[in-house]
């Protein structure tokens, strides 16, 4: 749990990063990319908790 919130946050900020920077447009992608795998990470937990 605490790896995906550190992911979600992460994400967040390189998405913040790429929007506000220019010249970092890849960190959006990045950004992107890895706030989706923070979120399958949590929803994985979620279901393995619940099994």
């Amino acid at each position: 749990m605490t790896l995906a919130l550190i992911l979600i946050i992460v994400g967040i900020v390189l998405i913040l990063l790429g929007v506000f920077v220019q010249a970092a447009q890849f960190l959006l992608w990045i950004g992107i990319v890895i706030l989706i795998v923070a979120v399958i990470a949590w929803l994985m937990n979620v279901v393995k908790r619940n099994a």
